[in-house]
């Protein structure tokens, strides 16, 4: 089968950053699943794995986590799927990954694709719909529905991949107040029409900015990028006893800062549940059909920022590229194989 891989961690622009080359298809066992991958999109992970995880030498790593296909094939112990049926997921970290022809993965982190979104549509989904679900509800602790929630979320960098999904999750599922921080026009515009009932530039001071606008007092925050950053000045103006979850690996972070107003630190990795095959391991696939029913009846809509074509070694490196450049909005997508 075709695939996509690197061998030594090497800057993009490197001829050998990633490659194209044959490897044989993988035969599904126990839980697994084998799915035609039919669309792929590109995360923030993808290059950090990259540029910091060479595989042994003469090994060839396959990188991708997030895709949409078709399962061709199931493990014996597989009773979620069969044959034929569409779905989308985000893989694990400890396996071969998404950009290949054929991918296995537990049927446990699967979800049904949307009906009514493409294949290159619901491939943007899946890491980040569970990252932004998972920092939510279950690191944040918010409630989802309707009741009356006076407080304001904070989301930085929320033009982003788990931003995008993240201002829709909040807006549409809770009655929290959206803040969202972007710095470019356009990022600000995208915000918007997420959802976000406000957006700053997270490149000035936020606190002046934010006491203009004359919001409920801000006692959560998702702090998707740059945390090292901002996370001092958010601790002066968050609300005590606040809520404060960040996904990024910030070069320098200290506790100290939230400790006097009793604000708790919490972290988010869409992967620990199937790095460690945690029992709750399934909440994943219930979580991506709840996305998928959300999608369908038109509660949320798709993140695809930017669609590179063929899935192929010099189009992946385009999408690095970017991701790396910190300027992308939303999702970019790679669907087909040449």
């Amino acid at each position: 089968m075709k695939a996509v891989g690197y061998q030594q961690s090497l800057v993009i622009t490197e001829e050998r950053a990633l490659f194209d080359f044959e490897t044989a298809k993988p035969e599904p066992t126990g839980r697994d699943i084998r799915v035609a991958v039919k669309a792929v999109s590109v995360n923030p992970v993808d290059t950090k794995v990259r540029k910091r995880a060479a595989p042994p030498a003469g090994e060839t790593k396959i990188l991708g986590y997030d895709a949409a296909g078709v399962v061709e094939a199931v493990g014996p112990d597989v009773t979620l799927f069969k044959a034929g049926d569409e779905v989308f997921y985000a893989g694990s970290i400890l396996r071969q990954g998404t950009n290949a022809e054929f991918h296995l993965v537990d049927e446990r982190i699967v979800g049904r694709k949307p009906k009514s979104l493409s294949f290159a549509e619901a491939t943007a989904l899946p890491l980040t719909s569970i990252t932004a679900w998972e920092l939510l509800f279950d690191r944040l602790g918010v409630i989802p529905g309707k009741s009356l929630d006076d407080r304001t979320l904070l989301i930085t960098g929320a033009a982003g991949g788990v931003g995008s999904i993240l201002v829709q999750l909040a807006r549409r599922l809770t009655e929290l107040t959206v803040l969202a921080t972007a710095t470019r026009p356009e990022s600000r515009d995208w915000c918007l029409k997420l959802g976000a009932h406000a957006v700053i530039d997270h490149g000035k001071p936020m606190k002046e900015q934010i006491d203009a606008l004359k919001l409920p007092p801000v006692a959560l925050i998702a702090s998707l990028t740059h945390t090292d950053q901002h996370y001092k000045a958010i601790a002066e103006f968050m609300t005590p006893q606040g809520k404060f979850g960040l996904i990024d690996d910030p070069a320098e972070f200290s506790l100290a800062a939230f400790k006097g107003k009793a604000i708790s630190i919490h972290w988010e990795s869409m992967f620990t549940r199937s790095m460690f095959t945690t029992p709750d391991m399934i909440a994943q696939h219930n979580l991506l059909n709840d996305v998928a029913d959300l999608i369908d009846n038109g509660v949320i809509r798709t993140t695809l920022g930017d669609n590179y074509g063929t899935i192929n070694a010099k189009n992946l490196k385009r999408a690095h590229a970017l991701i790396e450049s910190n300027t992308s909005r939303g999702k970019i997508v790679l669907e087909g194989w040449s």
